[in-house]
């Protein structure tokens, strides 16, 4: 991936997860929100990283060719006498190389970097407000509960009432009486 495709990945990997768990959990958008802040966080950090380990790769160079060293051991005459500064040279070049290749690819990182950064900025108010809009949910449910356990103990009193009606009401008879408006079998033949 090159430098702009890593950028749009964390933009698009954030984006995607806060679509998927949106759809997944829309009761949860604060958190869904602060979720996708965080990966997004997390992701730029993880970039930064990357390319603070991969300094010599050249889609941090912006395409800046390393620089090489000359070779003097092909000289006439003194050429066998300077393969050793040949070798050191190649050295001090190969340092410079990898001096120059980590300047090239710090802005890059810090720029990942400093986006993880403000990222994490506004996770904090986020995770707040995510919090408080939870306080909010959970006291309303707390509160449709109560609304719910107080109608439950109503109509188990109202029950409770009923059943002593019916009971005092049929205490005293053990069987049905002819006044009571049902028709005698027999009669009925």
């Amino acid at each position: 991936m090159s430098r702009d495709q890593l950028s749009i990945f964390t933009w698009v990997a954030a984006a995607v997860f806060g679509l998927a768990a949106g759809v997944w959990r829309p009761r949860k958008l604060h958190w869904t929100v602060l979720g996708a802040v965080l990966l997004f966080a997390a992701l730029n950090a993880g970039a930064g990283i990357y390319v603070l380990n991969h300094v010599g790769d050249p889609r941090w160079s912006g395409g800046e060719q390393p620089l090489s060293a000359p070779s003097f051991s092909g000289t006439p005459m003194v050429g066998q006498f300077l393969g050793p500064l040949d070798s050191a040279l190649s050295s001090v070049v190969g340092q410079v190389n990898t001096f120059l290749a980590f300047k090239q690819a710090l802005p890059v990182a810090l720029g990942f970097l400093g986006t993880s950064g403000w990222a994490l900025l506004v996770s904090f108010p986020l995770g707040i407000l995510a919090a408080v809009v939870s306080y909010i949910q959970e006291r309303r449910r707390k509160a449709e509960f109560d609304r719910y356990r107080a109608t439950v103990d109503q109509l188990k009193a109202e029950l409770e009432q009923i059943k002593r009606q019916i009971s005092a009401g049929h205490s005293g008879s053990t069987g049905l009486s002819a006044g009571d408006g049902v028709p005698d079998a027999a009669a009925s033949r």
